[in-house]
């Protein structure tokens, strides 16, 4: 069986576990600059729709309500903290984003109680609630995580069942668009052919769906059958976390190592932001030790690095991902795995505070990064993946991004990190 953990509200609850007079309270983080809402508690939500600018907000709105800027240094250590508990836990956990990672949870013998039992354990170790769903699949666990977080009865876990007559119940009630890796846009399309719900989706042809699809929606009906056959970087809708990560061929402690790495990971997911036309405001990096190797010294490091503004420029990213790699990396620790996660997205048309010294946000040199950055792109994929490669970086930029409601790092060491431009 394959669980699925969610922290429930998750900056939102960060910032609740220094600050407990903002439980129960309607509270709203905005993106860099303090220009737009990202993130929302669920007080907040039925007052201030995700994206608005912070000026449109009403003003009696604002006298109810508490906006903080992104403290995402406070996130990526909490996040770390939440997975570093679970992993006590668990045979395997696999990070998918910053606030969800799927666990294996094979060997026990009631794994609703196992999960209840987790769940309480990191509340009470790092303040942050979870909800956690239970499957068979990584698909089917996303939607079993769905039924655990908006349906309080079930007390933050659910357990799909493996009753076919029940399982159809609820695969005929959950939106085809609701889907884990199944886009509006795909959603849309599969509407025009009758395809209206998870039910329809796991009944529809698999040859039929692989020639007007891809293979990756064949692969989600299978899960959906209950057939493990998607692993997370198959995933390519649009989202709002994108993770490119690799296990090494051999242990390694060299810093040119990971930082041929990271730059990998880092390229590439840049170039999968492009691709869903979205721009990141945060990358965070971690390593990974091998935790079977009870004779070798474990270090499982990880750190966020804020972006001086939103972007998809694969320069500006591999630099921030670098920056982060040498922040967190010590010699003397074999790692077997890294990786590189472009945190916070949004659509690249949306609206967009950009900084005001920063000459990259002139239309005129925008333009051009995107030229080149679409330039790139195409040779890539005529020619074959890397054939064009970025190994330089850029220098960090002078200027602070506007924080101005930002909290306190309480538990981050990398209080000094400088931003990224």
């Amino acid at each position: 069986m394959i669980g699925l953990i969610d922290c429930n509200n998750f900056y939102a609850s960060c910032e609740r576990v220094f600050n407990p007079k903002l439980e129960g309270k309607p509270i709203g983080i905005l993106s860099n600059n303090d220009g737009c809402v990202i993130a929302r508690s669920n007080e907040l939500k039925p007052l201030v729709p995700m994206g608005m600018p912070a000026y449109q907000i009403e003003a009696n709105i604002r006298k109810q309500i508490t906006l903080l800027s992104s403290n995402y240094e406070l996130y990526g250590d909490m996040s770390q903290r939440v997975f570093d508990t679970v992993s006590h836990y668990t045979a395997d956990i696999e990070p998918y984003s910053i606030d969800e990672a799927f666990i294996k949870l094979a060997g026990f013998s009631d794994v609703t109680t196992h999960c209840q039992h987790l769940r309480a354990i990191v509340k009470r170790d790092t303040g942050i609630p979870v909800s956690i769903g239970i499957a068979s699949t990584h698909t089917l666990a996303k939607l079993a995580n769905h039924i655990a977080k908006k349906q309080p009865i079930y007390q933050g876990v659910y357990c799909l069942p493996n009753d076919s007559a029940l399982l159809d119940q609820i695969l005929k009630s959950f939106p085809v668009d609701e889907i884990w890796g199944v886009g509006r846009r795909i959603a849309k399309r599969l509407q025009t052919l009758g395809i209206h719900t998870a039910w329809d989706l796991r009944q529809a042809d698999l040859k039929q769906i692989r020639q007007q699809f891809s293979v990756v929606l064949e692969r989600t009906i299978l899960e959906l059958q209950g057939i493990n056959a998607i692993e997370l970087d198959d995933i390519a809708t649009p989202k709002k976390n994108i993770m490119t990560s690799r296990s090494f061929g051999q242990l390694t402690d060299e810093l040119f190592d990971l930082q041929e790495a990271i730059r990998i990971h880092a390229s590439r997911g840049a170039e999968k932001l492009r691709q869903q036309k979205s721009i990141a405001n945060a990358v965070l990096v971690f390593l990974k030790t091998n935790r079977f190797r009870q004779d070798l010294i474990q270090y499982n490091p990880s750190i966020v690095v804020p972006l001086l503004s939103p972007t998809d420029d694969s320069r500006v990213i591999i630099h921030a991902a670098q920056q982060g790699l040498t922040t967190i990396y010590k010699k003397g620790f074999l790692f077997m795995k890294s990786g590189v996660m472009l945190l916070d997205l949004k659509a690249k048309d949306s609206f967009c505070q950009s900084d005001l010294f920063a000459l990259n946000s002139l239309p005129v040199l925008q333009q051009k990064n995107d030229n080149l950055m679409k330039t790139i792109d195409t040779i890539n994929q005529k020619m074959g993946k890397n054939t064009i490669q970025l190994g330089g970086s850029r220098k960090t930029a002078p200027w602070q991004i506007k924080r101005e409601r930002l909290s306190q790092r309480y538990t981050t060491r990398w209080d000094e990190l400088p931003l990224v431009k």
